[in-house]
């Protein structure tokens, strides 16, 4: 909770000589969330009362989201302070990486790990998944497409401008057209953001473009991890925290993940129980910080039980009627 988490702020703020600003993306099955332009104005309220400071050790755990969000996002943070670090207690994957290329240092457990920077477009454009919700989309992954593309080449031996034609043809009756542009777009700008973030970081340009390269294309998918040695490898600063810095990080970690439920599945069924109807209020994305308190990204309404028509006949199923979805806040003196 918001008021165990104030004390590891404090803890932390001691240690490192800052000040902490907390960002979490929830990824608990069916109720994840994402980097966000969303979170932007809860950013502006923490920043303001914090003022602008030596230091801001950003910790952050998300599993990534909008790459524009996340450069946005640390882009603000940077006007606040002379020097912004990131602290990675997990999980810093896609957009989480990019913003810490941004930071003068990143502060790793044995446990932590970055990813890749190629995105996925997650658009309601998207390719519906078969037998899920409506809202349910296929996420487009950037390298995939340029993956098929260089399969298709290589295989087909489909060469020159005839030959690409064909392939975006054949491959827009699966992706809808505007969702492949925007993927070809947001291929092109990942490598000039990361560029132009990772200079407070790495000062040697062939090291800057053979991490890149590395981070945009050459780990091979976007599921790869990379762990605090491998980060060192490809040139970024980072730092191992002493035992009692992990301690403190580990306790805020373990307090959030118990919060926000993060990896824990979810049954519709098993939450209304016994009950015809139970109403529910589920925290999915936190910023905070000691000074600007809790704001807390949350879906509330009720499920309800109902009967649904299937070839086999009616079965029994769940309805979940959203009430509100959105930002709240506590107050840092709660």
């Amino acid at each position: 909770m918001y008021s165990e988490r104030k004390n590891h702020f404090r803890e932390l703020e001691n240690a490192r000589n800052s000040k902490v600003l907390l960002y979490v993306t929830g990824d608990r099955p069916g109720w994840e969330t994402q980097v966000s332009s969303e979170a932007f104005d809860p950013f502006v309220d923490h920043l303001d009362k914090m003022g602008v400071v030596d230091r801001i050790s950003l910790v952050l755990y998300t599993r990534g989201g909008d790459p524009l969000a996340g450069w946005s996002i640390v882009n603000l943070v940077k006007q606040f302070c002379s020097e912004l670090e990131v602290i990675i207690p997990h999980k810093c994957h896609s957009t989480g990486t990019l913003i810490a290329l941004g930071a003068r240092k990143i502060l790793m457990t044995k446990q932590a790990t970055l990813g890749s920077i190629d995105p996925s477009v997650d658009t309601p454009l998207n390719p519906q998944i078969e037998g899920a919700p409506l809202e349910s989309r296929v996420p487009v992954s950037v390298e995939g497409i340029q993956g098929f593309i260089t399969l298709a080449r290589k295989e087909l031996g489909l060469k020159g401008e005839a030959g690409l034609a064909k392939i975006l043809m054949n491959l827009s009756k699966q992706v809808h057209p505007l969702v492949l542009g925007q993927a070809i777009r947001i291929r092109e700008l990942i490598p000039r953001l990361a560029r132009r973030l990772i200079v407070d970081q790495v000062s040697n340009l062939d090291k800057i473009e053979e991490l890149i390269n590395f981070l945009t294309s050459e780990s091979g998918s976007h599921d790869y991890t990379i762990s605090r040695p491998e980060g060192r490898e490809l040139g970024l600063n980072i730092e191992s925290p002493n035992d009692t810095l992990y301690e403190t990080i580990k306790s805020l970690y373990d307090d959030f993940r118990n919060e926000l439920q993060l990896n824990v599945g979810f049954d519709q069924g098993a939450a209304v129980g016994q009950e015809n109807t139970r109403s529910y209020e589920i925290k999915r994305a936190l910023v905070e910080s000691f000074a600007g308190g809790s704001h807390y990204f949350v879906s509330e309404g009720t499920f309800s039980r109902i009967l649904v028509n299937t070839p086999e006949g009616q079965q029994p199923g769940t309805r979940d009627e959203r009430t509100f979805e959105g930002w709240r806040r506590i107050a840092c003196g709660v």
